[in-house]
């Protein structure tokens, strides 16, 4: 939503998809036009054609995997790709994560993705269904920013052993940013991982959060084994697109705390 809020203000016209009804008039209040579909083994929904009646295909489905099998997130894939290739759309950016990554203890690139991970098979599917030299892959870390705080998932839980680990996040502004300049530099047929440059702590992160937003804080012990860790370099996003991250460091991420 706030993605096709940004491109709305810029003057682009933006289609939006929701498979709830109440969220129709939502993404008209902002200038989206809204479109009612389901992507199931078959994509269902009024309309769809029209709305397969665009330039550009921002794909951005959760995998649901804790619910659904791989195999039923490749068939809505399949069902979405069959209308996309009969459609007037020349462009697609495929939003993926780094859980495509294990832990491997060190730096990653996009060169270490666990080729066995369900979201992998997913980027290839989506390369090979479609012309792979215009999809852009983004491989989002955490996401966080606004009403997404690190802190508020934590607050004053206790024993928490994982303190130590550098964290892999990434701020809602700069993957708006990041999929704006994609389109408007032409850029495409590039994996990108989409992961803030520095990688502080998660304890740093946490207590800072806590201090800012008046959570209660968590208690971090030291933990008898070592944890597996990955540390995900956005290193190729920078040197192939030049892009200068609004929020490099976690530890500086804007939120806004909403109560209730």
């Amino acid at each position: 939503m706030p993605l096709a809020q940004s491109l709305a203000a810029k003057g682009f016209t933006v289609k939006g998809s929701t498979t709830s009804a109440e969220k129709v008039n939502d993404l008209k209040t902002v200038g989206i036009q809204p479109y009612l579909l389901k992507l199931e083994s078959e994509l269902e929904g009024e309309s769809s054609d029209d709305f397969f009646n665009t330039d550009l295909l921002f794909i951005n489905i959760p995998p649901g995997l804790r619910v659904n099998s791989p195999d039923y997130y490749l068939s809505q894939l399949a069902s979405l790709m069959k209308v996309v290739n009969e459609s007037t759309i020349q462009k697609i950016i495929f939003i993926s994560t780094t859980s495509v990554y294990s832990e491997l203890n060190r730096d990653v690139t996009e060169a270490d993705a666990d080729k066995e991970h369900p979201l992998f098979k997913a980027e290839q599917f989506i390369l090979q269904s479609f012309k792979g030299s215009q999809v852009a892959i983004l491989r989002c870390g955490g996401l966080m920013g606004y009403d997404r705080i690190p802190a508020k998932y934590f607050a004053g839980k206790k024993g928490l052993t994982t303190g130590d680990i550098r964290v892999n996040y990434v701020h809602r502004d700069d993957v708006i940013g990041i999929v704006e300049m994609i389109f408007e530099k032409d850029i495409w047929g590039e994996t990108f991982n989409v992961v803030a440059p520095e990688h502080p702590i998660r304890q740093e992160v946490y207590e800072k959060a806590c201090r800012e937003y008046n959570y209660e804080m968590p208690e971090f012990v030291i933990s008898k084994e070592p944890h597996d860790f990955k540390i995900v370099s956005p290193q190729k996003l920078l040197d192939v697109t030049g892009y200068v991250f609004r929020y490099a460091n976690p530890l500086n991420f804007h939120y806004e705390r909403k109560e209730k």
